[in-house]
């Protein structure tokens, strides 16, 4: 039943991530081949940032040319494997964030995207 997921349940643990030091057009080049919106940014193993092709264009052009780090958000919301679905779904109405990091501690462990929740309620309804 859908009232009983967590952030386990749905949440993808193979993550596309950056590390700060990468430039920009790295990321950006790693979200397009993914066929994603955002990045997770890992410095050994933890956690540090998130960047997302919205960041990029924000920047303009010459944002493409930075380091990762300069661009990334640094203030996440994130959540943990046990986070329940519905917890998860209210912070994205919320806040408008497309994409949430599950965390163990401060090191990534998986990503609950908007698709992911989707996926949880079609399951449901079939």
């Amino acid at each position: 039943m859908i009232r009983n997921l967590h952030a386990h349940d749905v949440m993808i643990t193979e993550v596309v991530v950056s590390a700060p030091e990468d430039l920009v057009a790295a990321a950006n080049l790693k979200m397009v081949r993914a066929n994603i919106g955002g990045v997770p940014i890992v410095k050994e193993k933890k956690l540090i940032g998130l960047i997302t092709h919205r960041d990029i264009l924000l920047a303009g052009g010459e944002a493409l040319k930075l380091k990762v780090e300069d661009l990334m958000s640094k203030d996440l919301v994130v959540v943990n494997k046990d986070t329940h679905l519905k917890d998860i779904s209210k912070i994205m109405a919320d806040t408008g964030y497309q994409r949430i990091p599950v965390v163990k501690g401060d090191k990534l462990i998986g990503l609950i995207t908007q698709s992911c929740i989707i996926r949880a309620v079609a399951d449901y309804l079939d």
